[in-house]
């Protein structure tokens, strides 16, 4: 185990932008790929580059992920590993909630400045990648460094959304400027490898992670009033400290809106997919659950990712992602879709008392037709049904269901009636 470096998750803030989703659960907690969470993510990451000391800030609706957190990452008695849950907490020095990522680290600070380590690792709680931070921290050493931010080559349309770094010949970090106009672009491209220019990728995005030093973080950070890593931190520590730019050129989504979360999901179902969940190197970890195999009865499957647990009768199903415990009832057809599935397994009992009252029972029914939709957990789906998302839809908000971006996002827990249209 890497004892130089302890890392911090970012677990973000209320995450409107990912609502419904995160109406009953913080950011991390939002469940993808059909059995995993977003917080998997950075913590696989960092379990893969032997980084196992880490502290995961929260503070919106933090009781789902303490409990994905505490059954899954559960390391030796005899280790020193270990994920702990930083809920934002009201002490005599500090009486708000997190600030900003610099503030929520701030707050944090007295929980894990006894650690031994000479790097903190910054990370963020909603983002899609496969990553070594060995590789990182080795730049980082090697550069002579005090600060390291992984930066990612993208195009001059993507260039306008994101924090632009300047490098300079020996990669270090030169200046900043946050979402640039597009005229201002041509002034902000840096070095970047054979292969990014080729496809037209001149400039560094900041991804949000980051290394410090240990003592330079506490120093930059304790009684200060700063609030934010990407807008502060590091523009403001640029002309006084060696900044390093580390760029990564792999597959990096932010995972910060309805539109990208279901994009990340669909392109899972792909022949061979930008993010890897086959990658026996850089596997992703998730809670261990003890679940029987999927059961499929004339189902016809096309590019779609079917999760343990599940039974499914359904007529076909295409480019969607199906979670754990989904039932899919006869004739359904599922198309570019994303089922979250169900927290339990109902017994037969449940399901007859259910039909006999003339009410859906969890899953989906019999004879549905559902596309370019999310269904989130528990979802209590009739027989036929008729979902059909797209851009012909305008955004709306109702009891059971959202549309953000043509996108149908089914509630969790919502009950959808028989013979129901959207």
């Amino acid at each position: 185990m890497n004892k130089k470096v302890l890392a911090i998750i970012l677990g973000g803030g209320q995450g409107s932008r990912l609502y419904p989703l995160t109406k009953m659960r913080s950011k991390p907690a939002v469940p993808i790929a059909g059995k995993y969470r977003l917080v998997d993510i950075p913590i696989s990451n960092c379990i893969n580059s032997n980084i196992k000391r880490m502290f995961v800030l929260t503070q919106f609706n933090s009781a789902s992920l303490n409990k994905h957190i505490k059954h899954t990452y559960q390391f030796s008695y005899f280790s020193d590993a270990f994920v702990d849950i930083l809920a934002a907490e009201q002490t005599p020095e500090n009486k708000g909630w997190f600030q900003g990522t610099a503030d929520a680290v701030r707050q944090s600070m007295h929980h894990f400045k006894g650690y031994e380590s000479d790097y903190i690792l910054i990370l963020s709680g909603d983002q899609l990648y496969q990553m070594d931070f060995n590789k990182m921290l080795d730049a980082h050493i090697e550069a002579g460094a005090k600060i390291s931010v992984a930066s990612l080559p993208v195009n001059a349309k993507d260039a306008t959304s994101f924090g632009i770094l300047k490098t300079n010949d020996d990669q270090t970090i030169g200046s900043f400027i946050e979402k640039p106009d597009t005229t201002l672009l041509p002034e902000w491209k840096s070095p970047v490898s054979p292969a990014m220019k080729k496809q037209g990728k001149h400039y560094l995005a900041s991804m949000g992670i980051y290394i410090f030093n240990k003592d330079l973080l506490v120093d930059l950070l304790e009684d200060t009033d700063t609030m934010d890593f990407g807008k502060e931190i590091i523009p403001q520590s640029i002309n006084d400290h060696k900044v390093l730019s580390y760029a990564y050129e792999g597959y990096w989504t932010d995972i910060g809106n309805i539109d990208s979360f279901f994009e990340a999901n669909i392109d899972l179902t792909a022949d061979i997919p930008k993010f890897n969940l086959f990658n026996r190197d850089q596997s992703i970890l998730t809670r261990p659950r003890v679940l029987p195999p999927t059961k499929i009865s004339g189902t016809t499957l096309e590019k779609s990712i079917i999760a343990e647990g599940s039974i499914i009768h359904g007529s076909r199903i295409a480019n969607s992602v199906i979670g754990i415990r989904s039932r899919v009832g006869k004739g359904t057809v599922i198309e570019n879709s994303y089922v979250m599935g169900s927290n339990r397994f109902l017994d037969l009992e449940e399901i007859d008392a259910a039909r006999a009252n003339g009410i859906p029972h969890e899953g989906i029914g019999d004879r549905c037709f559902i596309t370019n939709c999310i269904i989130d957990k528990n979802v209590k789906i009739g027989d036929d049904v008729r979902i059909t998302g797209g851009k012909h839809l305008e955004d709306v908000e109702t009891d059971t269901y959202v549309v953000r971006d043509g996108i149908v996002v089914v509630k969790n827990g919502a009950l959808i009636p028989s013979g129901t249209i959207i």
